[in-house]
């Protein structure tokens, strides 16, 4: 799994922002202090912060090792 915090393209901004928007009209709340009430505008102001990150999907997807605990394994 790799997490991307750069946007390689304009339009994947866009999609990321809309969904963080999608997200925060569902009730999540905001990662920065905005003076904004829009959920369009939150969004945009969290990716310039640099609070949102996604998954790029044409890296296949591992699930992390897990101890008894619930803990992810860590493997160095």
């Amino acid at each position: 799994m790799k997490i991307e915090t750069q946007f390689d393209s304009n339009y994947r901004k866009v999609l990321v922002a809309a969904r963080r928007a999608r997200q925060l009209q569902n009730g999540s709340s905001a990662l920065v202090h905005t003076q904004s009430t829009k959920a369009c505008r939150i969004a945009q102001d969290e990716i310039e912060a640099g609070k949102i990150s996604y998954v790029r999907k044409d890296v296949p997807v591992v699930k992390p090792l897990v101890d008894e605990n619930g803990l992810p394994i860590i493997a160095s």
